[in-house]
Formats: structure tokens, C-alpha cells, sequence
């Protein structure tokens, strides 16, 4: 008898420990559509690649997490005709994204033409709704979320070799896949402190863009879960306006030579 109550009690903390998981390391795959429209070349538009796959990694531990681009940088997209490359304005290698969940923080590192900027927000929270839905991803029982996001976004076009941009009113549509037996409101990117357990899986608009996790670890390395530092410290506004003013110098410079498409992630 003393024997099956303590193979009993070896089981039952096992559980409990498993559902308690508050530190990580998560590997995220993020898949984006394309969309890029070139009046003047039909034909360059149609060699143009239509996904572009970028790999991930978030760490959490102490209510605290960080989101950074894997060490596994991704080349540069490039369309099947050749000569026509598709590189991504941002999300250069040493951006970083810290948060802190106890304060309600967040704290950006981005990067722009080699130029680092430092920028400091608040953690903001969507509107959810529970769908009742589950699946399993990585072994783990996810519950389904959806929620929208009224924003803006950038579109790029092309017309008589002249780039284009504009912001068009933007409501994201977002389904998101969260683990309850990893009780730490974090997940890819932006998606932080939103629901009560981890986000393996977000949908947005129909497969405009998704993040899925490809790996999941029990430990993190939580002396690398840290606020950066290096850059100069901006509002979120005047990053903007810095981002703006270098995409348009940029192109000035780009005028004559290989004809190189860039858009905003």
C-alpha cells in the first residue's frame, strides 16, 4: 500500500510541476505574405517572391520576457526570374524586444541603416474572445483566441520606376493559439501580456501573417532576459518620423542603380 500511494504522489507532482512552467525558450516561425505591386513591370512583379519566412526566439522567465530575431539570419528574398531583391526595412539583427509584465513596459532596441534606436512604451491590452476551440501544438492543449486591432499599415508601390509609399487604415483580424498549462501571459512579438497562458500559434488576416512555434524548451537563460540599452531613446512617434525620413534618403541614393524593392514588416 505504501508503495502505490508514493508512485501516486510522484505523478501528481510531476503534473503540477509541468502545468506550472513559468520559464522558456520558445523558437517561432513567422510566414508573410507579400504584397507588392508594380504598375510599370508586370513581369518583375510576377518573378517577385510571394512569402517571405523569418525564424524567431522569445525567452520568459522572472514575469518577464524577450523577443529577438534567431542567430539564424535569413538571406535576403529573392524572386525566381533573379535580379529582383526583396529585403526587409527593419528587423535587423540586433533588434531586441524586452518586456516586463510586473511594470507594464516595454522596451525596444531597433535598427535602421545601422542607426539603433531605444524605444520605451506601455503594454497594451486587446479585447479578446474565447472560441471554445482546442488542438494540440508542441504537446501542449491550446485554447483559441480571437480579437481585432485597428491600426494603419504601409503599402509599397512602384510606378515608372518611382517608390511609393502610403498608410491605409488597417483592422487586423487576429486568431491566436494559447497553451493554459504555461501560465505566462507571453508569445511572439507585439503579442504580450494578452491572454492567461503562453501563445504558440497567431493568425492574422486569413494567413497574412503567422507565427508558429517550432521548438519549445522548459529553461531559459534568464541572465539574458534584460532591458536594452544601446541607441538613441525615441517616442514611438519619432521613431516613425526617423524611419520616414531614412526610407526617403534612401531611395534618393537608390535612384540610377539595381533596382531593389524594400517594404515595412
Amino acid at each position: 500500500m505504501k508503495r502505490i500511494l508514493l508512485i501516486l504522489f510522484v505523478s501528481a507532482t510531476y503534473c503540477c510541476g509541468f502545468s506550472q512552467q513559468k520559464e522558456g525558450k520558445v523558437v517561432y516561425e513567422r510566414i508573410s505574405q507579400m504584397q507588392i505591386r508594380i504598375n510599370d513591370n508586370d513581369q518583375m512583379e510576377q518573378n517577385l517572391p510571394r512569402t517571405r519566412t523569418d525564424k524567431f526566439e522569445l525567452l520568459f522567465g522572472n514575469n518577464q520576457s524577450l523577443w529577438h530575431i534567431s542567430d539564424e539570419e535569413t538571406p535576403p528574398e529573392e524572386g525566381p526570374g533573379g535580379g529582383v531583391q526583396i529585403r526587409m526595412v527593419g528587423g535587423g539583427t540586433d533588434d531586441i524586444s524586452f518586456y516586463d509584465f510586473t511594470k507594464g513596459t516595454s522596451t525596444e532596441q531597433r535598427e535602421m541603416f545601422d542607426k539603433k534606436f531605444i524605444i520605451s512604451d506601455s503594454l497594451k491590452k486587446l479585447n479578446w474572445k474565447l472560441s471554445g476551440e482546442t488542438k494540440t501544438i508542441l504537446n501542449h492543449v491550446c485554447q483559441k483566441a480571437t480579437s481585432q486591432r485597428i491600426g494603419v499599415r504601409t503599402m509599397m508601390n512602384m510606378d515608372n520606376g518611382k517608390m511609393e509609399r502610403k498608410e491605409v487604415a488597417d483592422t487586423s483580424v487576429i486568431a491566436a493559439w494559447f497553451a493554459p498549462d504555461i501560465p505566462m501571459a507571453t508569445g511572439p512579438a507585439e503579442f504580450q501580456n494578452q491572454l492567461p497562458g503562453l501563445i504558440l500559434e497567431v493568425d492574422l488576416n486569413n494567413g497574412r501573417q503567422t507565427y508558429r512555434a517550432t521548438e519549445i524548451s522548459a529553461k531559459a537563460d534568464l541572465t539574458a532576459i534584460k532591458e536594452p540599452r544601446g541607441g538613441k531613446k525615441v517616442s514611438r512617434d519619432e521613431f516613425k518620423k526617423e524611419t520616414q525620413k531614412m526610407m526617403e534618403e534612401m531611395e534618393r541614393n537608390n535612384q540610377g542603380g539595381n533596382r531593389v524593392i524594400r517594404f515595412n514588416n
